[in-house]
């Protein structure tokens, strides 16, 4: 099932604080905790699940927004951006040290928050924590979405918003020109990449191209004949070489 983004917002002023949350979640994002110092931050990046961190400069405790950088850096394959007051030449040096996914100047607009976000989470692949090419998009339902990897998902963005999807919930993607259709339990979504790159997104014991314009998820494969396989209904055409695949794996 599709997710919003859980985003964590790590700000010492309560009034600023509360103004983001509301911005972020009148977008769509969902809060996961609003913190005012990096003890609290700490606690709440290791019991729950977050997939952005919004975090400020100069924190009410000792140890700085810096120093919360450097933390999830060097413990946790997320991005972050920094939301600061001060964009003296000394603080935005000192902010790059620890590489910040974004730096966000305040005072600013939801829409100056929302770009951030979307760049930051558009130009960072979880696994690697390196920069990767984002994808043409073009907002509309049945039009391109750009995607990014997680260790158990990959992130497609539908309209405005990036939504996590479980590698478990994808059963089939589909070439179709220059698009592809990614099959899920209950939903499609088209995105702009060659089959062959997408492939090298998805877990290798899960995910298999099984004809030159499919990759399926072998989990969800519901019957095969000597042609084709049938996933929920959908019959989908295969190689040789992967109907040989399939009944090797059966009889193993």
């Amino acid at each position: 099932m599709e997710q919003p983004i859980r985003i964590l917002i790590v700000e010492d002023n309560v009034i600023i604080a509360d103004d983001m949350q509301s911005m972020l979640e009148e977008i769509g994002y969902e809060i996961v905790d609003n913190v005012i110092v990096y003890e609290q931050a700490e606690k709440v990046l290791k019991t729950e699940q977050v997939d952005l961190v919004l975090i400020d400069i100069i924190l009410a405790s000792d140890k700085t927004g810096i120093d919360l950088g450097k933390h999830i850096r060097e413990n946790y394959d997320i991005p972050f951006i920094f939301v600061t007051s001060n964009s003296d030449r000394a603080t935005v040096e000192n902010a790059k040290t620890v590489k910040p996914n974004g730096y966000l100047v305040k005072p600013f607009e939801q829409q100056d928050l929302y770009t951030s976000i979307e760049i930051a989470l558009s130009n960072f692949t979880y696994g690697t924590n390196k920069a990767a090419a984002s994808n043409d998009n073009m907002g509309d339902d049945d039009v391109p979405m750009s995607n990014s990897v997680l260790k158990d998902s990959i992130f497609v963005k539908k309209q405005h918003l990036y939504y996590r999807i479980q590698f478990g919930d994808i059963q089939f993607i589909k070439a179709d020109n220059v698009y592809l259709e990614v099959n899920t339990v209950d939903k499609k979504f088209l995105v702009r990449s060659p089959l062959k790159d997408y492939l090298e997104k998805l877990p290798k014991k899960k995910f298999y191209r099984a004809h030159k314009s499919y990759i399926v998820n072998v989990d969800h494969i519901d019957a095969i004949n000597s042609k084709d396989i049938m996933i929920n209904n959908n019959l989908i055409p295969i190689s040789k070489e992967f109907k040989e695949f399939i009944i090797s794996a059966m009889n193993s």
